[in-house]
């Protein structure tokens, strides 16, 4: 299995990263991207790819972070909700509106840097960081699909609640568009974002609240729904550790091997066996991101 989607360059795994990975590796896992959510932990997924021959790098900056890159010398902190944190990096960094594409280009240039991400839209309102101005949010969102263009790196999109506006966008830079262009990670959304977001050529993302009952906050379709709905060619899988931690290990810290869990799950949802399901899913990790 490839874990698409995770965060060991955050606080949450600090102390232990080596032990994870290592434990990961041992049960199965073939390869991990980490994944950056302003410029500081990008760099961070850059430097434990350079530690790891399996780890590779997703740079990028978050839509929650959209609001803390326009004015001059602000500093980048952690942000943090109930549900799902966007970012738990107790680093800080201090970047510039003139400067800040510079920085994300040059760090997306280093080695084993696969993707720009997590970029995209979010209309949820989270306790701490509440909805960061949608303007501000989706004139970063353009700029780094500009970005990745310009570098020839697939998308990996965030999306929560946003979905028709994040559609709009990408179909009006369709000419910005690598083919494969991207995928979507953590899906969430109705069947019609879903149909838009495949017929674009995107690649699915499913975590470990598949593995969930009942709807998230804010949803209308059940995840399960929509992973039957995908087909297997498109689809990915990711844990998004430290969070999303599948059942039954849920109200545990979420980790890679975990992708293992989410695998299998969906596996059965598909009537795969998980052999078959892990050549599918591994051999569309290679493709989208040149593994």
């Amino acid at each position: 299995m490839i874990d698409v989607h995770c965060h060991l360059n955050f606080h949450a795994f600090e102390k232990d990263y080596d032990e994870v990975i290592k434990s990961a590796l041992e049960a199965g896992v073939t390869k991990i991207i980490n994944v950056g959510t302003k410029i500081d932990s990008s760099e961070k997924a850059i430097e434990l790819a350079k530690k790891y021959d399996n780890l590779y790098a997703i740079v990028g900056v978050h839509p929650h972070h959209a609001d803390k890159i326009q004015n001059e010398n602000v500093i980048l902190g952690t942000q943090s909700e109930a549900w799902r944190t966007p970012e738990s990096d107790s680093g800080q960094a201090r970047m510039t509106a003139t400067n800040w594409l510079k920085q994300l280009e040059q760090v997306a240039k280093k080695p084993k840097v696969v993707a720009i991400g997590e970029i995209g839209m979010d209309y949820f309102s989270y306790r701490s960081n509440d909805i960061v101005d949608p303007r501000l949010q989706k004139d970063v969102f353009i700029k780094q699909i500009e970005l990745a263009h310009k570098l020839k790196l697939p998308l990996q999109i965030h999306n929560r609640q946003a979905g028709k506006d994040i559609i709009d966008i990408l179909l009006n830079h369709k000419s910005h568009l690598l083919n494969p262009p991207g995928m979507f990670h953590c899906f969430a959304g109705s069947i019609d974002i879903l149909k838009s977001a495949l017929q674009m050529g995107f690649y699915v993302g499913f975590d470990g609240n598949i593995t969930y009952n009942g709807l998230a906050p804010g949803e209308d379709t059940d995840l399960k729904t929509l992973a039957k709905y995908t087909p297997i060619d498109r689809i990915l899988v990711e844990t998004d550790s430290p969070f999303l931690t599948p059942e039954p290990m849920r109200g545990s810290r979420n980790v890679p091997s975990y992708v293992i869990i989410t695998g299998k799950f969906i596996a059965s949802l598909k009537g795969l066996t998980f052999a078959d399901f892990e050549a599918k899913t591994t051999a569309n990790a290679v493709k989208l991101f040149s593994l």
